[in-house]
């Protein structure tokens, strides 16, 4: 794996190898992969952490057993303390799933430098189809979490994504950020154009709670408008009694 490059040559076959090839296999024994992940925390370096990471890659019964496992790698990869940040940095651009990542970064590092994080792997990504929005959706769940100046910014172009969860997730994150208020065109624009129901709901909801009008926009939103909703004279959604 190319994470074993940075053990050098020198170490190239010694204990790190060893130890990170056990984490990484999913077929080995659990006590082997236990005793694995105790050697490297103990170790606590940068390439020790390194080889940690894969752990949270796969899935092995029973339940139990696999929390175990992470729970212990976790730990260990967060009293590793400052030397964990690269490789973490460097597994949360690459993981499938990255809360597990997330996780260990809110340990690491301050919450403004964790959202600048998640916003810079948002920049790289595109709005266009793709066959597994998952990545994203989690960025954007991980963010609608989160204050910061930053987000509403960095996530608002999702209100166009091609995929409706993260269109629905991206609505989510924009609304729980105190300066909501400032991306009301892109929501109304959004309303517009929305098919689905429950992303409709979502900022229609938003828009009846702080009673925002939707002038000069009336005649495209009222055909917009989710069952239970109606405009009243100046505009603001209202859900029907």
């Amino acid at each position: 794996m190319a994470f074993l490059g940075m053990f050098g040559k020198k170490s190239e076959g010694g204990p790190l190898r060893k130890y990170a090839d056990r984490v990484a296999n999913k077929r080995a024994q659990a006590y082997d992969r236990w005793e694995a992940i105790q050697a490297l925390i103990q170790v606590g370096s940068a390439e020790a952490v390194e080889g940690l990471l894969p752990r949270f890659t796969f899935y092995v019964e029973p339940s139990i057993t696999d929390q175990e496992e992470k729970d212990l790698a976790f730990n260990g990869i967060v009293e590793a303390g400052a030397v964990a940040l690269e490789p973490v940095s460097a597994f949360l651009r690459k993981a499938e799933s990255i809360s597990w990542p997330i996780k260990m970064l809110d340990k690491l590092m301050p919450q403004e430098i964790v959202v600048a994080n998640l916003i810079d792997l948002l920049a790289g990504m595109h709005t266009e189809y793709e066959r597994d929005p998952a990545r994203k959706i989690q960025i954007l769940t991980a963010l609608s979490e989160r204050k910061d100046a930053r987000i509403g910014s960095g996530v608002v172009r999702f209100l166009e994504d091609a995929n409706e969860t993260v269109r629905f997730t991206a609505v989510a994150a924009v609304l729980s950020q105190d300066d909501a208020v400032t991306h009301v065109p892109q929501l109304i624009e959004c309303l517009c154009v929305e098919e689905s129901v429950r992303v409709r709901n979502r900022i229609l909801e938003a828009l009846a709670s702080n009673a925002t009008t939707t002038t000069p926009h009336e005649e495209r939103v009222r055909p917009r408008l989710t069952a239970g909703y109606s405009l009243d004279k100046t505009g603001v959604p209202r859900k029907k009694p």
